[in-house]
């Protein structure tokens, strides 16, 4: 379909965070970790962690995470990922790591111990230096302690990201959170008291009964913070939600010009635009001497029930669900898995030499930074309008612009980067998602 047939059309078609999105993966005839690997480099590449427990569901919250798991389930889960962390040793040996995360769910749902036993098996069986690569983990207001927090520190983290969504009680209870205001700002206080050098604020435009004036209003109590970063996020009502199940909708969608008002007043504030939703402070770490990973490039290691690996050819993960019961039963099956089983791949989806240059592009372009058409060239040998010619029809929109070998999405293109990621994936992944049960 040609672009000028979306004109009109929503900008909220979906976050392209990933390509293939995971709903394009399918069961795969197992392989070893080994064998996946052999081709790809070791010496510089990404590590997630994924944790999938919460304190709560959020309504708007489709991530792969289970709510108040008993201690058993945490323990065995730890237990589980470490011997995984086992199987990527015995198959890959000395792997080297530029960049780590740990996500979820909510990684600091974890006690400060547990947290603690996260770092050493990640040293012990990975070799991981936690202090000397940049590394972010995600928390909570409720579980952003004092003593998890100091854990924190003492690992090296440089990046602690809370999702606070809105600092109105009200907006926040009918997002499906409960939370009030003082308890966001005490956890806010113990971060900046752990002297964690990049604070990250996530906030959601386009919450139930919000206004574009209480919208600046949030938006302001976080700028008291001077966060190091800033997330917007446009709301999405997601299937198997809560919001979903409550029929949640939009009869007037502020959220295009919630995220103009949240744009002009953060760029006011002295904000740099990295991407649609990420926002960086003139004031935030220098970190231009630290090790460089590209996700365009480099490999990403992701373990736990739930995390995504990317070589060059091959996605992978466990299965993929939103649905409470079916989340809990994938988190279980994970859980009995034994060292056999964590070193094969079974789940995922083959990445084509044509969907390499996609993923490429999409990953580029949605970044105010731009597609570099040199290093397009450098990456695959070609010409990117001769693999993607789509690229024309932005520049023929007014929402792309051409200067000195890099294609930028102009302001009206970037406010669009959730209608243009879904436009540019290829018909065969938007078949496989299409056809996706999610469950």
């Amino acid at each position: 379909m040609h672009l000028r047939e979306y004109a009109n059309a929503t900008p909220y078609m979906g976050y392209s965070y990933s390509y293939p999105h995971k709903s394009a993966y399918r069961q795969l005839e197992p392989r070893s970790l080994r064998e996946v690997w052999a081709d790809e480099a070791h010496d510089q590449l990404f590590l997630y962690l994924h944790i999938p427990f919460c304190e709560m569901r959020c309504g708007f919250c489709n991530l792969f995470t289970t709510t108040n798991p008993n201690e058993s389930m945490v323990q065995r889960y730890l237990a589980t990922l470490e011997l995984q962390m086992q199987a990527v040793h015995n198959e890959l040996g000395d792997v080297q790591f530029s960049r780590m995360a740990i996500g979820g769910g909510t990684p600091t749902y974890l006690s400060a111990s547990e947290l603690d036993q996260l770092f050493s098996m990640s040293q012990r069986w990975l070799g991981v230096d936690s202090r000397a690569i940049p590394l972010s983990v995600e928390t909570s207001p409720h579980t952003a302690t004092a003593d998890r927090m100091a854990i924190l520190g003492q690992a090296g983290v440089d990046r602690v990201s809370i999702g606070v969504q809105s600092f109105l009680d009200h907006e926040a209870h009918a997002a499906g959170r409960a939370q009030r205001r003082p308890e966001v700002e005490q956890a806010l206080a113990t971060i900046r008291a752990a002297q964690i050098p990049t604070l990250n604020i996530d906030l959601i435009y386009g919450l139930p009964n919000q206004t574009v004036a209480t919208w600046l209003e949030s938006l302001e109590i976080a700028l008291q913070w001077r966060p190091e970063e800033l997330y917007l996020y446009p709301l999405y009502v997601r299937p198997l939600t809560g919001l979903d199940r409550r029929g949640t909708g939009w009869e007037h969608d502020l959220r295009l010009e919630c995220y103009r008002a949240g744009r002009e007043r953060l760029l006011a504030a002295g904000y740099q635009q990295i991407s649609m939703r990420m926002f960086r402070a003139a004031h935030a770490p220098d970190d231009s001497q630290a090790p460089r990973y590209c996700c365009q490039t480099d490999g990403m290691l992701g373990l736990g029930a739930g995390a995504r690996s990317y070589t060059r050819k091959l996605h992978y993960s466990s299965d993929y669900a939103v649905g409470a019961s079916s989340v809990r039963q994938i988190i279980q099956n994970y859980n009995q898995r034994s060292l056999l089983d964590l070193s094969q791949v079974d789940y995922g989806c083959v990445v084509s030499s044509a969907e390499q240059h996609r993923r490429f592009v999409i990953q580029s372009l949605l970044q105010v930074s731009g597609l570099d058409t040199q290093a397009y060239r450098a990456q695959f040998g070609s010409d990117v309008l001769a693999d993607l010619s789509q690229i024309n029809e932005l520049i023929e929109c007014g929402w792309a612009e051409y200067q000195h070998g890099v294609y930028q999405l102009t302001p009206t293109g970037l406010e669009r980067s959730d209608l243009i990621g879904p436009w540019l994936y290829s018909p065969q992944i938007r078949q496989l998602s299409a056809e996706f049960i999610l469950r």
